[in-house]
């Protein structure tokens, strides 16, 4: 079993802003002919889609974003999960509209539904998929999140959702690392970084020690 967990406000309101990018996905791949019918359960609005073998739960908490960790856990604790098998999908201020990028964990980035996802789980060590939804030129972020995208930036905002909701599909088929090899291909912030070797420290080579004979002289002299 997966749970792919799209982040967002329900409600027509928020319908269609950045801060909702995460419905977004789940609408995309609830699309399939196949994904079940949505009901409510888990605080949340949950319908069934079999991706190649694997059972797979689409999921948009119905909690609000910042207590989005709420719906998660009960889903977490209802099919006796590990972080590994729950994909989060959310917005990104940081990142530039269009972009995507897929961790395996690591910091909430200062994205609420993923800090109580955190707060809630216990651990940072979930799959997580962000969107760029573009950055504030200027004034509260969160003004900026919560407005809508403006017409010149629908049709990239439209790709990005259809992008990432084939990243998750191959996420549930081929596993995290193929995914973030090809989601985030040519984005060198999202790769993991090498530590450099040690530099080796410069040392002066041994003096050579004098022979008997130069021993010698320099003692008669």
């Amino acid at each position: 079993m997966k749970i792919i967990v799209g982040l967002g406000n329900p409600g027509a309101k928020y319908a269609g802003t950045r801060h909702n990018v995460g419905f977004d996905v789940i609408d995309y791949l609830a699309a399939d002919p196949s994904c079940g019918t949505a009901r409510a359960k888990f605080q949340s609005l949950v319908a069934e889609l079999k991706i190649g073998s694997e059972p797979t739960l689409l999921v948009k908490p119905q909690t609000f974003m910042n207590l989005s960790g709420r719906a998660v856990r009960e889903i977490f604790d209802f099919y006796k999960l590990t972080p590994a098998d729950v994909l989060a999908v959310s917005d990104d201020f940081n990142l530039p509209l269009g972009k995507l990028r897929l961790r395996g964990q690591g910091s909430h980035g200062g994205q609420n539904g993923l800090r109580n996802i955190q707060e809630c789980l216990g651990t940072d060590a979930y799959p997580r998929l962000r969107l760029g939804v573009g950055q504030p030129a200027g004034g509260e972020a969160i003004d900026f999140v919560l407005s809508r995208f403006k017409p010149g930036e629908r049709a990239a905002a439209d790709d990005a959702v259809a992008r990432a909701g084939q990243a998750v599909l191959l996420w549930v088929r081929e596993g995290l690392d193929v995914c973030m090899n090809r989601t985030n291909a040519g984005d060198p912030d999202a790769k993991p970084k090498k530590p450099k070797p040690p530099r080796p420290e410069k040392t002066e080579p041994p003096k050579p020690k004098p022979t008997d004979a130069e021993d010698k002289v320099t003692k008669t002299e």
